[in-house]
């Protein structure tokens, strides 16, 4: 929808002032780009449907929320997703916020969407979590195995987060990882623990460079081609180690990593509140999934005494 045409000069500069107002309130690059499409595509159908920004009402930005839903994807089959509904809906609200703040037009964006049943496929347990990082060789790729286990299930990070990362992310003279491209666009600074700074630096220090190929590359994790690897390739490496491991689980991908360390962590007895804060989430709801996971799928594990296992490293 971004090569949408918009007749109205008022509308057209609204975009370009929108976007400079984002980039003036320090949000990320790709939310500067993204929010100013969706709200182009509502200034266009205002358009079309002769309706005057001043006079918009609660109801006409419902029936626009019922156009959507019914609008066909430009890419692809089918209607739009919750998704990207939430996207328009959230880019809305940022221009209503604009406008607002700088004292022009104002509009309120109450529209209740339906929430995403979310559902955890599989979790692996602490053991079977210690087997994978036990696997992992001694030797470039190895140490690149054992990063990415520690960035996608030691800090939680969702797979294009990890794949995204650069190596100027990593910020050990603070403990921190900075996470540029979050869910929403929503950027996040994560706490290194010591035996994640461990195996970061091991592939960092060690791995990398002799999988460097140019020096101008700035991705964190390098495929055999020594440039960014793409987040297939990840899963694909991580299911050869479930494979030399013997772990037969169904379902197993790197946001199964990230559904695994929260899991471990609310059993280890850290609050609610915390893990959002360390998943990223932006409210406790998308947290409240971890709680209905039953305690049996861990009984076993228990049983074996792995109550003290510290679950940032396995």
């Amino acid at each position: 929808m971004k090569n949408l045409i918009l007749h109205k000069k008022e509308h057209q500069r609204l975009i370009t002032a929108f976007e400079s107002w984002l980039s003036l309130q320090g949000y990320a690059h790709q939310t500067v780009y993204k929010l100013p499409i969706y709200t182009k595509e509502f200034l266009h159908y205002l358009e079309n449907e002769n309706i005057d920004l001043s006079a918009l009402t609660a109801d006409m930005i419902r029936v626009y929320f019922f156009h959507l839903k019914q609008r066909k994807k430009q890419r692809a089959n089918g209607v739009l997703s919750l998704n990207s509904l939430m996207n328009h809906r959230r880019g809305l609200l940022q221009f209503s916020k604009y406008l607002k703040q700088t004292d022009q037009y104002y509009f309120q964006v109450d529209v209740p969407l339906e929430k995403i049943e979310r559902k955890i496929k599989t979790i692996l347990t602490t053991t079977e979590m210690r087997s994978l990082y036990q696997i992992c060789e001694h030797s470039p790729l190895g140490l690149r195995d054992r990063a990415m286990l520690s960035i996608y299930y030691g800090l939680g990070l969702r797979r294009t987060e990890g794949v995204s990362l650069d190596v100027s992310d990593y910020m050990p003279e603070k403990n921190m990882l900075y996470v540029r491209k979050g869910k929403n666009y929503k950027e996040r600074y994560v706490p290194l623990t010591q035996e994640v700074k461990e195996d970061l630096e091991g592939y960092l220090y060690y791995g990398r460079p002799l999988q460097l190929k140019h020096n101008t590359e700035t991705a964190f994790f390098l495929s055999e081609r020594g440039n960014r690897i793409a987040g297939q390739s990840m899963n694909l490496r991580l299911k050869t180690l479930l494979d030399k491991c013997n772990l037969t689980k169904e379902n197993i991908g790197l946001h199964s990593l990230r559904h695994s360390i929260a899991t471990h962590l609310l059993q280890n007895g850290m609050p609610l509140k915390q893990i959002a804060l360390f998943l990223g989430h932006e409210s406790l709801e998308s947290t409240q999934i971890y709680t209905h996971i039953s305690n049996t799928h861990f009984n076993k594990e228990r049983n074996e005494n792995d109550s003290s296992t510290n679950p940032d490293r396995v």
